[in-house]
C-alpha cells in the first residue's frame, strides 16, 4: 500500500494525535514494502480544518501521481480523500469532483458513479448537475452507455456474474402513464429495450420509490438511478459512514468514501474511518477480479 502525500504533514497531524507515523520511501513496485510513503509536497503550511488555496494545485498533484501510476500498471489500484471543491474552485481551476476529474485525466468519455453499502449498489445516470439541469441531460444514447459500463464493469471488477441492473424513473410515479412527465416513455423505455437486446438485463423504468423497497431490490444487482439525490439518500440512509463511492468506466480502479471533508472535526480524533476502511477493502477485492 502506497500513500501519496505530504510525509510531513501527516507525521505532524499523527504526533498531534499521540501517534508515530515512521513509514519508508516509496521505491518502486518491485520490492515495494507493504505500506510506504511517495511523496508529494504540500505548497503551503498545511492546518488542521483550515482551507488554503495556496494548496489547490497540491491536491491535483497528489490525484494527478495517484491516477498516472495506476494508467501505467505501476498500481493496482487508487482509494481517494473526500476533496473540499470549493478550495479547488477559489484558486481557480473548475472541479466538480473526482468522478469528472479522473474521467477528463484518462481520457474516458463517460463514466458512472457507483455507490456500494448496505447490501446495495446505486449508480447514477446523472452526477453533480443542478436539479433543473438533469431532464436535458438524460438522453437514450447517454443512458444505453451508462448501462453498458454499469454492465460491464460489475461483471469484470466486481464479479457479478450477470448483471440484474434496476432502472428508475425520473418523474414521480415514473410519469403515471405521461400525465407526470414523458421523459419515461421517451427515452428511458426506449433505453432500457435497446440495452436488452444488447443482452444487458436491465428492466424498469420503476418509480424510485417502489424501486427502493426491499422486495424489489431483491431481484436485482444494481440500481440505476437518474438523479444524485434520487438513489444517493437511500444508500446513505442503509450504510453512511461504511458505503463505498466506486468510478465504473475508468481503465483503471478507483474507489473513494462516501462522506465530505467534515473540516469542523479536522484535527479532533472524532473521525469515523469506517467508509475508508471499506474502500480500501472493495479496492482490493476489485483489483484480485481484474487479476488474469
Amino acid at each position: 500500500m502506497v500513500f501519496v502525500c505530504d510525509p510531513r504533514v501527516v507525521a505532524e497531524r499523527a504526533r498531534s494525535r499521540g501517534i508515530d507515523f515512521a513509514l519508508p520511501d516509496y521505491r518502486g513496485r518491485d520490492g515495494a514494502p507493504a505500506m510506504s510513503v511517495l511523496a508529494v509536497p504540500a505548497a503551503a503550511p498545511v492546518s488542521a480544518g483550515k482551507l488554503d488555496s495556496a494548496n489547490a494545485r497540491h491536491v491535483l498533484a497528489m490525484l494527478d501521481r495517484a491516477a498516472d501510476g495506476c494508467v501505467g500498471g505501476e498500481f493496482d489500484a487508487m482509494v481517494t480523500a473526500p476533496v473540499q471543491k470549493s478550495v479547488l474552485n477559489d484558486a481557480g481551476v473548475p472541479f466538480s469532483g473526482h468522478t469528472e476529474y479522473l474521467a477528463a485525466r484518462t481520457r474516458t468519455p463517460r463514466v458512472v458513479m457507483l455507490l456500494v453499502g448496505g447490501g446495495l449498489r446505486v449508480a447514477l445516470a446523472t452526477t453533480h448537475l443542478a436539479l433543473r439541469d438533469v431532464p436535458d441531460a438524460i438522453t437514450r444514447e447517454s443512458l444505453g452507455e451508462t448501462l453498458r459500463i454499469l454492465d460491464r464493469d460489475l461483471r469484470s471488477k466486481l464479479g457479478v456474474a450477470r448483471a440484474r441492473i434496476l432502472v428508475a424513473g425520473l418523474n414521480p410515479h415514473a410519469g403515471e402513464a405521461g400525465y407526470l412527465g414523458r421523459e419515461e416513455i421517451d427515452v428511458i423505455a426506449p433505453a432500457i429495450e435497446a440495452a436488452r437486446r444488447e443482452g444487458i438485463d436491465a428492466s424498469g423504468p420503476y418509480p424510485a420509490d417502489t424501486l427502493f423497497t426491499p422486495r424489489v431490490l431483491a431481484t436485482g444487482d444494481a440500481a440505476l438511478a437518474m438523479f444524485h439525490d434520487q438513489g444517493l439518500p437511500v444508500l446513505k440512509h442503509a450504510a453512511f459512514g461504511e458505503a463505498v463511492n466506486v468510478t465504473l468506466g475508468l481503465p483503471i480502479i478507483r474507489t473513494s468514501v462516501d462522506h465530505g471533508t467534515a473540516l469542523d472535526r479536522a484535527g479532533a480524533g472524532e473521525i469515523d474511518t469506517g467508509s475508508f476502511r471499506e474502500a480500501i477493502a472493495l479496492a482490493l477485492e476489485m483489483a484480485a477480479h481484474r487479476r488474469p
